[in-house]
C-alpha cells in the first residue's frame, strides 16, 4: 500500500521526498520524450532544491542499471517460464520491454536515488 510518508510513495509517484505534495517533473508522463527526464528545479511548496550538486543524478544510472535487470529477468521468466517460448521469443521479449519501460525505468532510477539522500518531513508537508 502507498501511503504519504513512505519512500514507496515517493518513489512511484515520482512526489517531492521531502513533503509528497508535488511532482518533481514538469511532465508527469514519461512517455512525452522529450521531458522523460526534465525536472523541476525546486518543490513549489516546500522549497526543497532537487539536484543537490551539479550532476547528481548520475549516480541514478547505477540504480537504473539494476532497475532494467529487474525488468529483464521478469521479462524473461514471464516468456520463458510461464508463456513457455523459445529462447529467441523470449531474448526479444527483453528487448521490446527494455524499450517500452525505458523511460519508466529512467523515471523509477532517479526516484529511488534521491530518496536515497532525502527523507519525508511531516512538518514540511504541513506546512
Amino acid at each position: 500500500m502507498m501511503l504519504k510518508g513512505t519512500k514507496v510513495y515517493s518513489i512511484f509517484t515520482g512526489a517531492c521526498p521531502k513533503c509528497h505534495q508535488e511532482s518533481m517533473y514538469k511532465t508527469k508522463n514519461p512517455y512525452v520524450l522529450s521531458d522523460v527526464l526534465k525536472i523541476n528545479d525546486k518543490c513549489s511548496h516546500c522549497n526543497t532544491r532537487y539536484r543537490l550538486e551539479p550532476s547528481f543524478f548520475y549516480g541514478s544510472m547505477y540504480v537504473s542499471y539494476g532497475v532494467g535487470i529487474a525488468f529483464a529477468v521478469a521479462a524473461f521468466v514471464i516468456s520463458y517460464l510461464f508463456l513457455e517460448t523459445s529462447l529467441l521469443t523470449a531474448f526479444i521479449s527483453i528487448v521490446v520491454t527494455m524499450i517500452v519501460f525505458g523511460p519508466i525505468i529512467m523515471r523509477l532510477s532517479r526516484n529511488i536515488w534521491i530518496n536515497l539522500f532525502m527523507s519525508y518531513d511531516k512538518n514540511l508537508a504541513n506546512k
